[in-house]
């Protein structure tokens, strides 16, 4: 793993986000694998800014997200589809038909994750995979269980993950309870993987993830074993991690 430290959140955002345009930049059709969350939406809005600027163009790019809520239509506000709209897509020159995040919509779970799986496949994985982190060192909804996961799937998400994302409802009882995710296995065929990090209460998620065994109980940790891995986080996350 690649250990980039910043003084702060905007300053891992403008790196997250040099890396990315990095990738555009070399390779127009790059597949981008993207994340939900409160921690990129910086680099989202960095990118956003070069773009209208005329500095990188997502006009040939196409996008898969890690996951979204089951049971949530693509135009509830809650959902990631309506997420990845508001805060990045609508706000760059990418082509809406190329944009795929899986079909919370669809009660069949088998039939959406296969249907998902088969996408991703076909668009040969991604260039680029980012990442965020949760606090019990999730990754896409890949909760710390017994197993690493393989493909997308359905998960039920535990009490942390729903309190953490309570934030962005009206209410912790509003947060949907089970969600479609791309499984650790599918994340780790990415050609490269940026993961960004902010904030103390990441340290020891990030510490886990980087320092830890490989567990399961940490899904992050495979990591580890990817050949192409940059962490990207502020003085926060890696207050637990030692300095190079």
């Amino acid at each position: 793993m690649r250990i980039i430290r910043t003084v702060d959140y905007k300053d891992m955002s403008r790196k997250a986000a040099n890396v990315i345009s990095a990738q555009v930049i070399l390779k127009p059709k790059s597949v981008l694998g993207l994340a939900t969350g409160t921690t990129p939406i910086g680099t989202y809005k960095q990118l956003a800014a070069w773009c209208a600027k005329g500095d990188v163009d997502f006009s040939q790019v196409s996008t898969y997200n890690l996951d979204e809520y089951r049971g949530l239509s693509h135009e509830d506000v809650q959902s990631y589809h309506y997420f990845m709209r508001t805060n990045f897509f609508d706000h760059i020159n990418i082509d809406l038909a190329n944009t795929h995040v899986p079909d919370g919509s669809n009660p069949d779970a088998d039939a959406a994750c296969r249907e998902y799986d088969r996408m991703v496949a076909e668009a040969g994985y991604p260039d680029l995979q980012l990442l965020g982190i949760g606090r019990n060192g999730h990754i896409g909804f890949n909760e710390p269980g017994p197993y690493f996961s393989k493909g997308t799937h359905m998960v039920n998400l535990t009490e942390s993950t729903i309190k953490a994302n309570s934030r962005l409802f009206d209410s912790e009882d509003q947060v949907p309870r089970q969600a479609y995710t791309m499984g650790v296995q599918t994340i780790m065929y990415a050609r490269s993987i940026l993961v960004v990090a902010n904030g103390e209460e990441k340290a020891d998620a990030v510490y886990r993830m980087c320092y830890g065994p490989v567990d399961p109980q940490c899904p992050a940790s495979i990591l580890q074993l990817h050949t192409n891995c940059t962490v990207i986080a502020d003085e926060a996350a890696l207050s637990k991690c030692p300095r190079a």
